[in-house]
């Protein structure tokens, strides 16, 4: 919306002074030729935005925009900003809007407090790219703004919805469902609808396309998508070709392995300092993919076929590795 762009753009400039036409092109994601032009609108609007030429010139605003923001107080600033670094809108395709609302805010504080909150965000990391280990993240799943614009007007509307869904291993097919609510896991988001009556989860990284109808959708009127969530997930989780593996394992590797397991249904101190669990993997060859990663650190006790596999490799590689070069 350029109404939107056009209150970003004085923002931008209150907040960091003189900048490039380039500068708040990148900014505010639009061409140099528009930020020219919106320009010459808030000019010809009365706001005193003007231009300095030369080397290090630009634009910049006369001093005596400010807004206050009552009853928000520094901590309250700092929850917001540092909320803001998180990467949910990411997968909803909020980020820009995301951005716009951190400059209002950051915008409509007392001079005081926007520095010291601005300040002490900065101190505060979320979710890095990396952890420790240096082990990149998972690259959140991109989904078209205009394919994910559809979709949460369709949900916020209560409309129907109509999708374009690329289903593992099939052709991709047009269908017609309910929208319920939108969900993120792990930078990974998920429509949750009714298709005639029947629940559905979709990824939404393989909706190549989404269109709002107009028909009211039909769904309850109220909403708890935690339970809902986790309704599906132990539906999905006792279906399809999953396995539940019991181990032991060190206690400094748990993380590790929540990273690649579905889910723990069990855990519980074992005698000797190691931790046993009762963990659910996708299917056998997933279960043994992961095992092998945490080498002796982890014990499969079950299942025996699962111990076999696992002893199986790992002879195979001493045999490789048995005589000399």
């Amino acid at each position: 919306m350029r109404a939107d762009r056009l209150v970003s753009l004085v923002l931008l400039l209150r907040q960091r002074g003189r900048l490039t036409a380039d500068t708040l092109a990148r900014e505010l994601d639009v061409s140099t030729r528009t930020v020219l032009r919106d320009i010459e609108a808030l000019s010809a609007a009365g706001v005193p935005v003007y231009a300095e030429r030369g080397r290090h010139g630009g634009f910049a605003l006369l001093p005596g925009f400010q807004t206050k923001l009552a009853g928000l107080n520094h901590d309250e600033a700092l929850a917001l900003l540092t909320a803001g670094s998180g990467r949910g809108e990411q997968v909803f395709g909020l980020g820009s809007a995301l951005a716009s609302a951190m400059r209002k805010v950051v915008d409509a504080l007392p001079e005081g407090h926007r520095t010291s909150a601005n300040d002490a965000a900065r101190r505060f990391l979320v979710d890095p790219e990396a952890d420790l280990l240096s082990r990149r993240r998972v690259v959140t799943e991109e989904v078209p703004d205009s394919t994910m614009f559809e979709v949460r007007r369709a949900v916020l509307a209560g409309h129907k919805l109509r999708i374009h869904y690329a289903a593992t291993g099939r052709t991709p097919q047009w269908r017609t469902v309910d929208p319920i609510g939108l969900v993120t896991v792990r930078d990974r988001g998920y429509l949750l609808a009714t298709r005639s009556g029947e629940d559905r989860t979709y990824r939404l990284s393989r909706v190549l396309a989404a269109e709002e109808l107009p028909e009211p959708a039909e769904r309850p009127s109220r909403v708890d998508l935690d339970r809902i969530w986790q309704e599906r997930s132990a539906r999905f989780l006792s279906g399809g070709d999953h396995i539940t593996v019991l181990l032991r394992m060190d206690p400094a590797r748990r993380e590790e392995l929540l990273d690649t397991a579905l889910a723990v249904r069990a855990e519980e101190p074992d005698a000797d300092g190691r931790l046993r669990l009762e963990v659910t993997f996708q299917d056998f060859r997933h279960a043994e993919w992961a095992l092998w990663q945490l080498g002796t650190d982890a014990e499969a006790l079950a299942p025996q076929s699962l111990r076999t596999a696992l002893r199986n490799r790992a002879a195979a590689i001493a045999a490789r590795y048995e005589d000399s070069p």
